[in-house]
């Protein structure tokens, strides 16, 4: 008897099945929104209620999956961050061999120039003077770094036994960073480009 009164009924389950499907999706909605709004409108500019209206749900629903401010950017940013990566690794599915090293310089260089870098950075610029948010991005901070950096020894072929290895691979995370913040401001493909020529060369001569 007790099997039979804990059985799910099949039109339950039907029901429940497609209303979690919604909710993943409202929640997708929500965390790409978050992103799009701080990389557009900054830290001051993004609101719960202005992500709401621009996801197209209610605020109640974005309080629902996110009860907090702090909860709903962090999440999106770390969100758009594995997406990324994810996306990154799919563009050299099997590795990178060593004549392929500057499309892995110009791919990672290109992580640091879109709007994840912009809404990170005024996540960063936030979480300088708002101490309830700053210890979720420094902690999120150092996730996706070290994720970037594995990524990057990965595709690289890196051997990170070797000294100075290691250095050398975070010198390039380090340097792509630099060159999405001076992105920010104008529109710096052409020296962008003479840079990853360079630092592939460099890698070369480091890494082999």
């Amino acid at each position: 008897m007790g099997g039979v009164s804990g059985a799910v009924n099949p039109a339950d389950r039907a029901e429940r099945v497609p209303k979690q499907d919604r909710s993943r999706a409202t929640r997708q909605r929500l965390l790409e929104a978050a992103v799009a709004c701080l990389a557009d409108r900054g830290w001051a500019g993004s609101t719960v209620s202005v992500v709401a209206e621009h996801a197209g749900v209610s605020r109640g629903a974005a309080q629902h999956h996110f009860p907090t401010r702090e909860d709903l950017f962090t999440a999106a940013v770390e969100y758009v961050a594995e997406e990324r990566s994810t996306a990154l690794r799919a563009l050299f599915p099997e590795g990178a061999a060593a004549d392929d090293r500057r499309a892995v310089v110009a791919a990672l260089v290109d992580l640091y120039t879109g709007p994840l870098f912009r809404a990170a950075l005024h996540l960063w610029a936030a979480a300088s003077n708002e101490e309830q948010l700053r210890g979720r991005v420094t902690e999120l901070e150092a996730r996706v770094g070290r994720e970037s950096h594995r990524i990057a020894v990965d595709l690289l072929g890196a051997d990170e036994t070797r000294p100075g290895t290691r250095e050398t691979v975070q010198g390039l995370l380090d340097m792509a960073r630099g060159l999405g913040l001076a992105n920010l401001l104008t529109d710096d493909r052409a020296r962008r480009e003479r840079v990853v020529e360079q630092w592939a060369r460099l890698l070369d001569a480091a890494l082999d």
